[in-house]
């Protein structure tokens, strides 16, 4: 990997507390969608690593579920890392994006 996922341009970030916060989130992504975005979103969540675990796994499969119930392509890409002292984030772009930006 040659670039680091914090420098790709992002459109929203979402920082979450627990999981109901990670559901709206992912409604709101779901909504705004990754199609013909030149941008992707970050999520920032708690530096508790079973709560994080949490989080990641319903921000990836509602991401997923969501674009399958809108019939929109689900190739997207994500990447979790340590964002700073306090959070993890996971950052989530359109595959097609991705490639198009040159990474």
């Amino acid at each position: 990997m040659d670039f680091h996922p914090k420098d790709l341009p992002i459109l929203k970030t979402y920082v979450l507390k627990d999981e109901k916060d990670a559901s709206d989130a992912v409604k709101d992504m779901v909504k705004l969608g990754f199609k013909n975005r030149k941008e992707g979103f970050k999520v920032l969540m708690p530096k508790k690593t079973k709560l994080a675990k949490r989080i990641g796994y319903a921000i990836t499969t509602g991401v997923t579920q969501g674009l399958r119930q809108k019939n929109e392509i689900r190739d997207i890409k994500y990447w979790t890392y340590h964002h700073d002292e306090d959070h993890f984030a996971i950052v989530l772009i359109s595959n097609t994006i991705l490639e198009e930006l040159g990474f």
